[in-house]
């Protein structure tokens, strides 16, 4: 029986022969590739790493080798914190912090754009030429429904400080940002690293820095709360004990002055009495002036330290879009595709032709034994 098989050979013959559709659909394929793609506004992307200082004395040694392997924090898991470096991507992800984001002024590297980064989001964002009657016709509908006046109210209320009520518009923006910024920790090294991209070189890097910092200010003011309360009390009550040990000292030199010629028992006893009150008033303030000393050495060690490892740097090369791969890609798959569209005739038929070989072939006896 003679064997039957494809023949490559004769696959790529008809490729070949073919070849003028190939340069057709290449030509029309990376000419519409462009079109789609380069409409498209580049982005920049600025990374800032940092290194926040440890809460509690770290684990180490191999059990929390070990257990960083597993993406298991030991020293998270002693803190007293309840913010601690795991979570500080849900913290910058959070509305309260994000909508803390609307009003940091931003400027674009040409000086077109100086306005608030909610402005910059909302009206002054570039996209692709076939986007923008669609975002006329949301437009268009926001202002048959009313919603621009319940995008003013909405800012209205943020500016003031109030995240209990957001518009839709503001719903958007603040998923905007989101996707915009992000934020990775190392869970080995506890190392924070901050990405934000824009379309501007410049509104990345400052954003950048305005996250880290924000998110600097967000934990202090958490870790620190406690011992700012008791700086504050203390203060307010050293100004307390002054004021009443300034009251005591002068109604003892009035009495004392008054009744310098006295001999009389009871002027001796009530001068006593004075200065009796006015030594507790004097070993009161001395107390709790000493209180407020320690309570601000508290705050000051409460105060978190976080070193900047790399720091904002305006980027000089868009991270995207990839066109020049995004071209290449479509012109792979268009290659690929139209290899498909040929064969798939060709490589049916000579299997058709294969199974019809087969069924056609006699089959052979094979030889009887004689007894």
């Amino acid at each position: 029986m003679n064997e039957e098989y494809i023949d490559l050979r004769e696959v790529v013959g008809q490729l070949w022969k073919r070849r003028k559709l190939f340069v057709k659909v290449l030509i029309i394929t990376f000419v519409l590739s462009c079109i789609w793609i380069v409409p498209f506004p580049r982005t920049y992307s600025t990374t800032i790493t940092l290194s926040p200082e440890a809460s509690t004395p770290g684990v180490s040694g191999t059990l929390g080798s070990l257990a960083s392997s597993f993406g298991i924090d030991l020293n998270s898991a002693q803190s007293a914190d309840a913010i601690f470096p795991v979570i500080y991507p849900d913290v910058i992800g959070s509305t309260a912090f994000t909508t803390s984001l609307f009003d940091v002024h931003v400027k674009s590297i040409d000086g077109v754009v100086d306005t608030t980064y909610y402005h910059y989001l909302n009206r002054m964002q570039k996209q692709a030429l076939w986007l923008k009657p669609v975002e006329w016709v949301r437009k268009q509908l926001r202002k048959l429904i009313g919603e621009d006046a319940v995008v003013a109210a909405g800012n209205k209320q943020a500016k003031s400080g109030s995240s209990v009520f957001l518009s839709r518009r503001q719903k958007e923006i603040i998923d905007k940002i989101n996707a915009k910024v992000g934020c990775r920790i190392d869970k080995k090294t506890e190392v924070i690293t901050i990405t934000v991209t824009d379309q501007d070189p410049l509104i990345s890097a400052s954003m950048a820095d305005s996250v880290r910092v924000l998110l600097q200010d967000y934990i202090t003011a958490y870790r620190t709360k406690k011992a700012r309360v008791d700086v504050e009390f203390y203060t307010e009550l050293l100004q307390r004990s002054r004021q009443e040990y300034d009251d005591a000292v002068r109604a003892y030199s009035r009495f004392s002055d008054s009744h310098q010629e006295s001999s009389l028992q009871s002027t001796l006893t009530r001068q006593d009495v004075l200065n009796n009150e006015m030594q507790m008033k004097l070993n009161t303030y001395n107390l709790v002036a000493s209180q407020l000393q320690a309570a601000r050495a508290k705050l000051q060690e409460r105060t978190p330290a976080f070193t900047v490892i790399q720091p904002a740097v305006v980027p000089l090369k868009a991270s995207a879009p990839k066109r020049m791969i995004f071209v290449l890609m479509m012109l792979v798959l268009a290659f690929i595709g139209t290899c498909l569209w040929i064969a798939k005739d060709f490589v049916k038929a000579q299997l058709v032709h294969i199974k019809k070989t087969d069924a056609e072939a006699p089959v052979e006896e094979s030889p009887q034994g004689t007894v």
